[in-house]
């Protein structure tokens, strides 16, 4: 093949190639390159023509050049180039050799890369923006779960947080209805066991004839009616992460044993069955009974009491934390409001009775009670007349009368709009003392923070300067 038509060949090859080639001599001048490509850099053909790579680099073009790195080093050579065009170029360049090793030519690609780091930076501001988000959901999660403003309360969520990092046994004490099944979650879900089960067994609800099947499982054939291909129990669905056993004062004697062993051991084995399994989970238990007394009375082993002791977290009845009954009041209302579609309001006086009740049944007696006195008031205001009698202690619902004192002034109720501005006065004067910002009054109200300002300035004459 004669030089002219290996010239052809060459200029077809690399005019017709989807990367920007260019070969230059051994002092730098281009020979050869395809000049649909250079409008990445910003030129015309006519500027580069006939010109050398250092001089395209003098002028900020080639930025650096790295045909001439290659004349320099005499090496193979790759970069990352930034052209005037704001386009981000991948350059690589090869050096040619004589017979007798003299650099002639330097062959080099470049690439637009522009577009790949365009959405490279995209995903990596996605990604940031899911990690938010995530974070954001965690928080409301965990805002969902559990409400309070005391400062009892934040200890034990500091607690918690701490201990949650490690594998020791908690057990959560305290009355029915304070949350102990709530802490358990929250607990899990800030452990490194997060991803994996959390199985919450309440030993009060499963009769003592299925316990030991329904905790340890059974194989095939083990007892009549028993499944054909046997059944995983509770421990088993909780390896890897975290077993709560709910009011574990209610564990048979039998099964205090066996659980002792598995805890000992962190082995088990079916009912039926002959082979061990191994077993690795985070113990978390509760109760509202006093464990000691019932050792003393030899209702409950001694060691297993000490196994299951190792971080006893005592939560307080909601009448011990007057702080959090009111925003747990205002919490509920928001959320039993938006799940039926309504819009009602406690009457002031409603809402000091329910501030000054003792809670007997705590946090879930007062969902329980918020639930049920939204779906059976006609009013879209609820009045003290319908909580239940025994809310009104020694003061008769006939004495209630039709009209309410706020900060002496005496609001008639037959008026509707009248009594809901009064409400909602009594509540924000209610907020502004309680509050120390903005910020808390919205969280205490249940509405945003904004709303807040509005209303501050509608009643800043009743209110607390901020």
């Amino acid at each position: 093949m004669s030089d002219n038509n290996v010239k052809r060949v060459l200029e077809c090859i690399i005019n017709t190639s989807n990367n920007n080639i260019t070969v230059t001599d051994e002092k730098g001048f281009i020979l050869f390159t395809n000049p649909n490509h250079w409008w990445i850099y910003g030129i015309e053909p006519e500027h580069y023509l006939g010109k050398s790579v250092y001089q395209l680099e003098t002028e900020g073009i080639l930025s650096p050049s790295i045909s001439a790195m290659v004349l320099k080093e005499k090496t193979p050579i790759q970069i990352m180039q930034q052209t005037k065009t704001g386009k981000i170029v991948m350059s690589t360049a090869y050096p040619i050799f004589d017979d007798d090793g003299e650099l002639i030519r330097v062959v080099s690609y470049a690439q637009d890369q522009t577009e790949i780091r365009n959405l490279q930076d995209q995903y990596g501001q996605l990604e940031k923006k899911i990690q938010e988000y995530q974070s954001e959901v965690e928080e409301l999660r965990e805002q969902e779960e559990l409400i309070y403003r005391s400062k009892e309360m934040r200890q034990i969520a500091k607690t918690i947080h701490r201990v949650s990092k490690t594998d020791a046994t908690v057990m959560l004490l305290g009355e029915s209805g304070v949350g102990k099944s709530v802490f358990a979650r929250r607990l899990h879900n800030q452990s490194y066991r997060s991803k994996e089960p959390f199985i919450e067994v309440n030993c009060s609800t499963i009769p003592e004839s299925l316990f030991e099947s329904e905790m340890f499982g059974y194989e095939a054939g083990s007892f009549t009616g028993a499944q054909k291909q046997g059944k995983q129990g509770l421990i088993e669905q909780a390896d890897n992460g975290t077993l709560f056993l709910d009011e574990i004062g209610e564990l048979p004697l039998d099964m205090q044993v066996k659980l002792l062993n598995v805890l000992q051991e962190k082995t088990f084995k079916r009912v039926g069955g002959k082979k061990e399994h191994k077993i690795d989970f985070r113990l978390v238990t509760a109760t509202n009974q006093n464990l000691e007394d019932m050792v003393e009375k030899g209702t409950f082993r001694l060691d297993l009491y000490y196994r299951l002791n190792v971080i006893p977290i005592q939560i307080p009845p909601l009448r011990e934390r007057k702080e959090d009954i009111a925003i747990l009041i205002n919490h509920n209302l928001e959320i039993i409001n938006k799940k039926y579609k309504s819009d009602k309001k406690l009457h002031p006086s409603t809402y000091e009775i329910l501030i000054q009740h003792k809670w007997s049944g705590n946090v879930r007696e007062l969902e329980n009670l918020i639930e049920r006195l939204i779906l059976t008031s006609e009013d879209s205001i609820i009045f003290p007349g319908f909580l239940p009698s025994h809310f009104h202690g020694q003061e008769s619902l006939e004495k209630i009368d039709d009209t309410l004192m706020i900060d002496n002034m005496m609001v008639d109720d037959s008026d509707l709009n009248t009594a809901l501005e009064q409400v909602e006065k009594w509540m924000m004067m209610k907020a502004s003392k309680q509050c120390k910002s903005t910020y808390e009054m919205a969280k205490f109200l249940g509405i945003s923070q904004p709303s807040v300002v509005r209303k501050m300035k509608k009643y800043k004459d009743h209110l607390p300067i901020k």
